[in-house]
């Protein structure tokens, strides 16, 4: 297999950028895309990175998202809680809009709450809560997802991944990052298996008759594992219950998949900021938490192994990959090339 072409962060956005505004988009929401983008390889989640810059594309041709939305907050009474109907449109501009207005809640308030309904796949769940975590907030994200997960007890997909992540700051080490789905994996690494033509590990996905398989093609035809098994398929349906049922967008199972082009995906998402602040001193806090990353960090490590906090390893790739480029595979490169020549050609 080829070696993956490393490219500098400017190269790769500039790229991606274009091909949003060339697909229509306005040059802010397609400034906000291709940022997702980027944070996802530099965190080296490439299931969310530049590998959708196609499928996203081409949902946006067929009309499947609407790239000239009319997102808006919707009047609640309630002042810690909004809702922001994101009127089909992307899900990353949607949740960029969401947290902020969480955010600037929670200044008021002490925490903020804002739910989106009419929605789209949103990428790396850890993007919005680090939004929080920057601002020297606790940010808590979560999202509903098409059907993957066999209820316990079940062979057939009916529960989505539905990412969770939280993120909190520290005085003086990195923040804590936790971004998970609710599956073994995230179904995007089963699909990047799939175009390398690599076998997948057991305990990633079941085929149709629910058995464990290490081919990806039967893995995306049946289910994915569940983390914790019941307690896994427990947690993607109380994510539901938050996203998809609270805003009245979708019940459980009908969240369309980002592949499928036959209409909106009816994808809600969740954003919740806590201002420190309102309950501790926000640097006393911060301390506290090096304290216990240190507590941590001083036990007896499994080998000769560091000890790692949850984001840690993809905090430190990110902080090299700003400065040393970020790799890309080959049939990545040439999936965004054939995109490019439907358009100006400009290729990487």
């Amino acid at each position: 297999m080829d070696r993956p072409i490393v490219y500098d962060l400017n190269t790769l956005n500039e790229f991606c950028i274009g091909m949003f505004i060339k697909a229509g988009m306005s040059s802010e929401e397609a400034e906000i895309m291709s940022d997702t983008l980027m944070f996802a390889e530099m965190r080296n989640v490439k299931s969310h990175g530049i590998i959708r810059l196609p499928t996203y594309i081409e949902r946006m041709e067929k009309g499947v998202v609407n790239n000239k939305p009319e997102m808006k907050l919707i009047n609640n009474p309630f002042a810690a809680v909004s809702m922001l109907n994101a009127d089909n449109g992307m899900g990353q501009v949607a949740g960029y809009k969401a947290m902020k207005e969480a955010m600037n809640i929670a200044k008021v308030y002490g925490i903020g709450m804002v739910a989106v309904k009419n929605s789209n796949h949103f990428g790396v769940a850890s993007y919005y809560s680090m939004m929080a975590s920057k601002d020297d907030m606790i940010g808590l994200v979560m999202t509903n997802a098409s059907p993957a997960i066999a209820p316990f007890g079940t062979k057939a997909p009916l529960l989505g991944t539905n990412p969770l992540s939280v993120a909190v700051p520290a005085k003086y080490k990195k923040p804590i990052v936790l971004d998970m789905s609710m599956s073994t994996v995230a179904r995007g690494k089963i699909r990047m298996a799939a175009l390398q033509n690599k076998e997948i590990p057991l305990d990633w996905g079941l085929d149709e008759e629910g058995n464990p398989t290490a081919d990806p093609y039967e893995a995306l035809k049946g289910s994915l594992v569940p983390i914790g098994g019941v307690k896994g398929s427990g947690l993607s349906l109380i994510v539901d219950l938050l996203t998809g049922v609270l805003t009245d967008t979708s019940l459980t199972g009908e969240v369309k998949n980002i592949t499928d082009m036959s209409g909106p995906s009816k994808t809600s998402h969740v954003f919740i900021a806590v201002n420190i602040s309102s309950f501790i001193d926000t640097d006393v806090y911060k301390k506290n938490v090096d304290s216990v990353v240190n507590n941590i960090k001083s036990l007896p490590p499994k080998g000769n192994n560091e000890i790692f906090m949850a984001g840690e390893i993809e905090q430190r790739l990110m902080d090299e990959r700003r400065s040393l480029g970020i790799p890309v595979e080959i049939e990545v490169i040439e999936e965004l090339n054939k995109l490019a020549e439907k358009y100006d050609g400009t290729k990487l």
